[in-house]
């Protein structure tokens, strides 16, 4: 049964996949209840202040931009994030009945953020640009109500499939490519409650935060098998906290299985993020 955090929402398996084949994205308005969403923001604050509190903790995006990562029991509503009906439906349609959550994190830009770059997040598999299957995909779900002034994430939805061959590290397409990517741009203005789901080779970028306010937005990275992303990150969960998750979480977890839990220092860092656009 649906946690009371859990919204109905429609559940169309074919149009989950012909979606996200078609354009590398796809939104779910409405799937949480916005108290959930509040108490999630709170629990994102208080980690991202430990993590600047410490070396690794949260590694820059561009100027004002942080990214960190966390262990699931850092987060209340971990369990009924990946537990919804809708994201389950959308792992199980596009990387099989075998996917695994392998990240856990949240982007911040703050006032002053500037543009992105337009990127991926790694580069293309084979399996992707030859084999015409996505074989990891990342939840975003925002902790505030977006609006223009916030810097809204921008998207180029059907870039998933380009092979990249030009990119630079295979993630950073050439200058002379951003004309024709701002005009397929999409500006996405989520709200409290919304979850979203895109191919991390969707080309995309954050745009300027020229507001008063913070932008944070957590981050679910799931895999197909094989995908090995794993490997980029370090979750670990205590024995006692994943007894106590349901199986269909559980079951769906890659990660450490430790007696204590250590901050996680950071191992996948994206360079060309660093400095933003100029």
């Amino acid at each position: 049964m649906p946690t009371p955090a859990q919204l109905d929402v429609p559940i169309d398996m074919g149009a989950i996949a012909a979606t996200l084949h078609r354009d590398g994205l796809l939104g779910c308005p409405g799937a949480f209840a916005v108290d959930w969403v509040d108490r999630l923001r709170e629990d994102v604050e208080a980690a991202y202040a430990e993590a600047r509190a410490r070396e690794g903790g949260a590694v820059g995006r561009g100027p004002q931009r942080w990214y960190v990562e966390v262990h699931p029991e850092a987060l209340r509503g971990f369990a009924d994030l990946v537990d919804h009906p809708w994201v389950q439906a959308v792992c199980e349609t596009v990387l099989g009945p075998e996917w695994m959550v392998v990240e856990v994190g949240f982007d911040v830009p703050f006032p002053g953020a500037r543009d992105q770059p337009w990127h991926r997040d790694f580069p293309s598999p084979r399996e992707t640009w030859e084999g015409g299957r996505l074989t990891s995909l990342a939840f975003n779900l925002t902790c505030v109500d977006t609006v223009e002034e916030m810097g809204p994430f921008e998207v180029a939805p059907g870039t998933h499939w380009e092979r990249g061959e030009d990119f630079e590290h295979g993630m950073f397409p050439p200058r002379s490519d951003h004309p024709r990517l701002q005009e397929a741009a999409v500006r996405k203005y989520p709200r409290r409650g919304d979850v979203s789901v895109r191919s991390a080779l969707t080309l995309h970028r954050g745009t300027a935060n020229v507001g008063e306010a913070s932008r944070p937005v957590l981050v679910l990275g799931v895999d197909a098998p094989g995908a090995g992303h794993a490997d980029l990150h370090d979750l670990a969960v205590t024995a006692a906290y994943r007894e106590a998750l349901p199986a269909a979480v559980r079951d769906h977890l890659d990660c450490r299985v430790v007696d204590r839990l250590v901050p996680i220092v950071q191992k996948h860092t994206i360079e060309g993020l660093v400095m933003g656009e100029e």
